[in-house]
């Protein structure tokens, strides 16, 4: 609200961009997802996603802030340093030789995109706003539109490695948490005649070899 409201009263404003995440939506029984489906986050993090999003709407239809809004799938690659979260964990525990740990029961299926096409994404639908009256105001979803299972992910990445020896640990602990989500993202192809430069698997590659050297970097610093 604080930057909506501060964009609003500056003149030299001409594009406001936000990123919102496919948790905007929260729990639907009808996937994918698309732009019209219902916001209806129900757990902290979700509705901050919601409340976010309705706001940007509102700023537009209230004062024609030329804003739009994107909805992501799960981000992964270089710099995740949150090794809670299921590919950065991963790939810290193969560093170290121990079987990866999955909080769910593994079934649980999302939508991953890899960071530089979701930079690349935002990009382009920035670059538009400042002269497509048509896509002020509006939602798109953003996504390969190739939903996985957290076990799929996991197995991918010890493929990658080839440490299929390291068989997961299922810990089927996790609570609160939306057992599949994925997106629709039709819209932002065709209007932004976007597409994805990288594959979940070339994506991947590319942020293995970071944390490759990261883990190795910090082994020689604390030599």
């Amino acid at each position: 609200w604080n930057v909506l409201e501060a964009s609003r009263r500056s003149p030299n404003i001409t594009e406001i961009l936000i990123a919102s995440s496919d948790k905007a939506y929260g729990s639907s029984v009808n996937l994918p997802y698309n732009e019209d489906t219902p916001l209806r986050g129900s757990h902290p993090y979700d509705v901050s996603k919601s409340c976010a999003d309705l706001l940007a709407q509102s700023y537009f239809a209230t004062y024609q802030l030329p804003v739009a809004i994107t909805r992501c799938g799960n981000l992964f690659g270089a710099g995740d340093l949150n090794f809670n979260r299921l590919i950065p964990g991963t790939i810290r525990s193969i560093y170290n030789n121990i079987s990866p740990e999955i909080r769910s029961d593994g079934k649980s299926t999302r939508d991953y995109i890899y960071v530089k096409d979701a930079v690349n994404a935002y990009t382009a639908l920035a670059a538009n706003l400042s002269t497509s009256d048509s896509i002020r105001g509006q939602a798109f979803n953003v996504s390969y539109e190739s939903p996985m299972s957290a076990i799929d992910v996991v197995t991918t990445i010890l493929t990658l490695t080839d440490q299929s020896n390291l068989n997961p640990k299922i810990l089927d602990q996790a609570i609160n948490e939306i057992p599949h989500q994925f997106l629709n993202s039709k819209k932002f192809r065709t209007i932004l005649k976007w597409a994805p430069d990288y594959t979940f698997e070339s994506g991947m590659r590319e942020t293995l070899m970071w944390y490759k050297s990261f883990f190795e970097d910090r082994v020689t610093n604390d030599t």
